[in-house]
């Protein structure tokens, strides 16, 4: 059984008595077996963590990697003409090759920056290029294939026959739901209400259900798509969700910007998921969602950076940051999303999301070894006496500080250095693909 240890750093636990201290981490396989000070064991793997900072790994629930190799292509738009005149003709031209591709792009940056879990959505064609990306390098997600049958300029290369989607769907699910102990899992993926069928939301209501699935989706994430989903469905479209048996714990919304007082109410009473992506909102001038005041209805909320053509970057150390500061200035009240309450929406929170808190989220014996080891002692988070450790995480740290990841106990990024993939050839590749994918989806800027 392999044995790692990591020695003497300064370990943000996130546990219930939320106990920060200097410490030691013996990892055992995938697990946490021990932590403790001054631990003196044998193992395969010792990392001194002296002067430096571990914390838990850090959880996105709403990223799209098929998107990455997107990243700039779609610049300055509002939603609706973002996705049709740009992301949707170019996740139409996707091959294999660049689904792989933009993946492994978006899972690089990701385990640099000190996120070790997602929730992703794939795109509707070869969306098992993306898991077979994220089973090579060891990275943890829950993803799912894009689900599209239905709307007004959705091109042809993403529309699909019902039935088609939904099997292929359950086809992915069976040869990957729960593949390598639960590092991989899968969810059912419709993109949102405009652009499936009620047929189609009805099916995977029942499909989630008979294999205990999660399901992804987009909801009330611009105005113009409220106006689309009141005409189409003849109502505001949380109460269409829940009106069709959507809502509830094992569904997860991304953004949820334009709710009323009924929706919010809905959402929280229900259990329902809410990941917020504070900078694709703003980007793309959405809005900025009622996140503290869901958070006081009892709402599960959690945090991502959704896709890099509307971020532009995966970098959750950027979305706490957004996190805390936009709903101060919104409210006008310094006091809303503490530094200590955005950390654990990134960490308790996204493990919540994805059905995982007795196995993520936190640094506690018997939990899965997702960890990240931290520099701190930087020009731009100095000083360090005195000041609040998760104030200095979120308010002051980049990704930048990120060192080394671990992720089911295996070091996925080791002094900077990624392991499990090559970044020279990423860089490479990326920059090859996306002139011919531009070309392909006849873009012009």
């Amino acid at each position: 059984m392999s044995k790692l240890l990591i020695k003497n750093g300064t370990i943000v636990t996130m546990n219930e008595n939320r106990e920060i201290f200097k410490g030691d981490i013996l990892v055992e396989e995938d697990k946490i077996k021990q932590i403790g000070r001054n631990l003196n064991i044998e193992a395969d793997n010792i990392i001194d963590a002296t002067d430096k900072v571990i914390i838990p790994g850090l959880i996105q629930t709403h990223t799209h990697l098929t998107q990455t190799l997107y990243r700039g292509q779609a610049d300055d738009l509002e939603l609706l003409d973002w996705l049709k005149k740009r992301v949707w003709p170019l996740e139409g031209s996707h091959g294999a090759e660049s689904n792989y591709i933009s993946a492994k792009l978006g899972i690089a940056e990701l385990i640099k920056g000190g996120t070790t879990s997602i929730i992703d959505m794939g795109t509707v064609n070869h969306t098992e290029s993306i898991i077979e990306a994220i089973d090579e390098s060891g990275f943890r997600a829950i993803v799912g294939k894009c689900m599209m049958d239905y709307g007004e300029g959705v091109p042809n290369t993403l529309m699909e026959k019902t039935e088609s989607s939904i099997k292929e769907s359950v086809s992915l699910l069976k040869k990957w739901h729960g593949k390598d102990n639960g590092r991989i899992n899968y969810a059912f993926a419709p993109r949102f209400v405009i652009s499936c069928t009620e047929e189609l939301l009805i099916k995977i209501r029942d499909l989630a259900k008979e294999y205990g699935t999660m399901i992804h989706t987009h909801a009330s994430e611009n105005q113009g798509e409220i106006k689309v989903v009141q005409k189409d469905r003849r109502m505001r479209n949380i109460n269409y969700l829940h009106k069709i048996g959507l809502t509830g714990e094992k569904l997860i919304l991304a953004h949820c910007i334009w709710l009323d007082d009924e929706e919010m109410k809905l959402l929280a009473e229900t259990g329902t998921k809410i990941s917020h992506c504070p900078n694709s909102n703003l980007k793309l001038a959405s809005g900025i969602a009622k996140i503290p005041e869901l958070i006081k209805l009892g709402a599960n909320v959690s945090i991502g950076a959704d896709g890099a053509p509307c971020n532009n970057n995966l970098d959750q150390f950027e979305e706490m940051r957004s996190a805390a500061l936009i709903h101060k200035a919104r409210l006008l009240d310094p006091t809303v999303m503490s530094a200590e309450q955005v950390f654990e929406l990134a960490t308790l929170g996204g493990a919540k999301a994805m059905g995982m808190e007795n196995e993520l989220g936190s640094i506690e014996k018997g939990k899965k070894a997702d960890i990240v080891i931290m520099n701190l002692n930087k020009i731009h988070s100095s000083p360090s006496k005195g000041v609040d450790l998760i104030s200095r995480l979120v308010y002051s740290a980049r990704s930048s500080d990120v060192e080394t990841t671990i992720i089911d106990g295996n070091i996925v990024m080791d002094n900077k250095k990624l392991t499990t993939l090559n970044e020279k050839s990423i860089l490479e590749e990326c920059n090859k693909v996306i002139k011919n994918q531009i070309e392909k989806a006849n873009i012009k800027k």
